[in-house]
């Protein structure tokens, strides 16, 4: 783990040639949610239900006890793998779809969000600016040529990409990605969805994540929004007690913890995967 200023953290919109660094980003963020999510949708009693069916089926046809019950288990892991980052986005949101992240940079915002720990920041000398100057120029020179291996899309289908994907942040430090947060497309008046808080393994416990979400929801209470809310996975822990550290609570839970109703018009509903099993948990904050 790196010792992390966060007073020297740029969080800025992501830009075309961050595209792939936060991709790498959100899919090594995400990797251990997805397998735990997959866990979770296996156990469920009608999936052990519906295992044990096809194991029945098999037994007779394969005559192998072991083959009956591997086989079963083994394709709908594959089916889940390949399904899952797709449909859910990776992190609890079906929007924006995993192909439609690269799209948010050409969507209409602010070019920065506010960083308070910035007054605090430690002074840099002139050599480790040059430094860092000369790292910067290195990556974007790296970029640019693989921009002009893509292939180039519609630019009405970009237009319609950038509208769902909604807005992906960046925290920049010294030239590098350490970690990202996306402001899904999906909104309605006076309410925004966070998804996608992901920090690189190397600055996790320095305080960016916390960094990332207030800094959003500033942004968003001065637009006038006054209800965010946040999809977890199912099955973590981590994150359920990440949000409640910032003051979120569980959809329909009060602060001693008791269950209370929502009004229909904020009522937000969790995230469905196979079979129509919850795969997230729907958490909320006043601002």
């Amino acid at each position: 783990m790196v010792r992390l200023d966060l007073g020297n953290v740029v969080l800025r919109r992501m830009k075309e040639e961050d595209i792939e660094a936060v991709k790498a980003l959100i899919k090594e963020g995400c990797e251990g949610s997805e397998n735990r999510l997959i866990l979770h949708l296996l156990t469920r009693p009608l999936a052990l239900l519906m295992l044990a069916t096809m194991s029945s089926v098999l037994r007779c046809v394969l005559h192998s006890f072991i083959m009956a019950l591997v086989i079963p288990v083994f394709l709908l892991i594959v089916y889940l793998k390949l399904t899952i980052p797709r449909r859910t986005g990776i992190l609890g949101s079906s929007r924006p779809y995993w192909d439609y992240v690269g799209s948010s940079f050409q969507a209409e915002g602010d070019a920065s969000l506010q960083n308070p720990h910035a007054a605090r920041a430690k002074l840099v000398t002139a050599q480790e600016k040059a430094r860092r100057r000369k790292k910067t120029k290195d990556k974007e020179k790296e970029k640019e040529e693989k921009a002009k291996e893509k292939e180039t899309v519609d630019e009405e289908e970009l237009k319609e990409r950038s509208r769902v994907a909604g807005e992906v942040w960046v925290a920049d430090y010294d030239g590098e990605i350490a970690g990202s947060i996306a402001r899904d497309g999906w909104s309605r008046e006076g309410v925004c969805r966070l998804c996608r808080v992901v920090v690189q393994s190397w600055y996790r416990r320095e305080g960016l994540g916390r960094l990332l979400v207030q800094s959003l929801e500033e942004r968003e209470r001065q637009r006038g929004t006054a209800r965010v809310y946040a999809h977890v996975p199912f099955p973590s822990k981590v994150g359920e007690a990440f949000f409640r550290k910032l003051g979120y609570r569980l959809q329909g839970e009060t602060a001693d913890g008791e269950e209370e109703e929502e009004d229909d018009e904020d009522y937000e509903e969790s995230e469905k995967g196979w079979l129509g099993f919850a795969i997230s948990k729907v958490f909320v904050k006043k601002l």
